[in-house]
């Protein structure tokens, strides 16, 4: 596989998609939260990066 930066991800968006859809922030991880029964808990993946958003820009 390849490995791409955030930048470089964000910038393969922009020149292929409508600027509305490209994201802002970019986040990589190793797993996701999962449920019991093997579902991605989307919620919790909101929490995270609410939190984290929230951090860098306080401080």
């Amino acid at each position: 596989g390849h490995s791409a930066t955030a930048e470089e991800l964000q910038g393969w968006c922009k020149a292929r998609i409508a600027h509305f859809k490209v994201p802002r922030y970019i986040r990589f991880v190793d797993e996701y939260p999962m449920t019991v029964t093997g579902k991605v808990q989307k919620f919790r993946m909101r929490e995270i990066s609410v939190a984290e958003i929230s951090a860098v820009s306080a401080g």
